[in-house]
């Protein structure tokens, strides 16, 4: 009698088998926090919003007849008799990016579980966040008192009325959300609510929201303030 061959210790997979496989090995991949990755879309819904918001400005602007008008005076401030132009976009876009800078500083603060400094780091990200908005409610208000309207303009195309408070308006709603998230979030941090179970990602997805709203405005000032 002809001895059976001893069998092999591993029988290959195929078909439905090795896909399970394949996927249970790069499982780890896909590991990404269900908040982090619902932040990641909602970004991404939004990029697509501003750039149909900006791209319709720019072929707004590119097909008028009528002149448009100079960001250099229309932006423009009189400190001390003289008139410096876009002065105080220049301090907003400072201020903004600072407020990027303090948000990665808390985001590295809690992943290094320091408590006090990352709510510190928060509640500064928002108070730079909120006088952003506050020097971009005072523009607004100069622009208004000089006869700017949405659908009148009386310092060149109508149209520039519209497409300015309109997508600057969309992003300081953006920016003012932020703020009261931060707020929201930094004070839940300083009550020690993720310090239980030692958990601070809700710091990282605040920190992927804001250094997006910060990115739209590099666009947003270089179209409307620099082109």
């Amino acid at each position: 009698m002809t001895p059976h061959a001893p069998a092999s210790p591993i029988a290959p997979t195929t078909g439905l088998g090795s896909l399970v496989a394949d996927w249970s090995d790069e499982r780890e991949v896909f590991r990404v926090p269900w908040g982090k990755a619902m932040m990641w879309i909602f970004l991404l819904s939004d990029t697509f919003v501003f750039s149909c918001f900006l791209t319709g400005y720019m072929t707004v602007r590119m097909s008028t007849t009528v002149p448009w008008p100079n960001p250099s005076e229309v932006f423009a401030l009189t400190i001390g008799g003289a008139t410096v132009p876009l002065i105080l976009i220049a301090i907003m876009t400072f201020v903004l990016i600072t407020s990027s800078g303090t948000m990665a500083m808390a985001v590295n603060c809690a992943y290094r579980r320091d408590r006090r400094r990352t709510a510190a780091l928060l509640l500064a990200t928002a108070l730079l966040g909120a006088t952003f908005v506050g020097m971009q409610a005072f523009e607004w208000t100069k622009l208004i008192h000089e006869g700017v309207r949405p659908w009148s303009n009386p310092m060149g195309a109508a149209q520039f009325g519209a497409s300015f408070f309109m997508i600057t308006g969309f992003h300081g709603l953006h920016v003012s959300a932020g703020v009261i998230y931060l707020l929201v979030v930094a004070s839940r941090v300083l009550a020690g609510r993720y310090e239980a179970r030692g958990d601070y990602g809700i710091v990282e997805i605040a920190g992927l929201y804001w250094h997006f709203v910060d990115l739209v405005w590099v666009f947003i000032f270089a179209l409307f303030y620099l082109w």
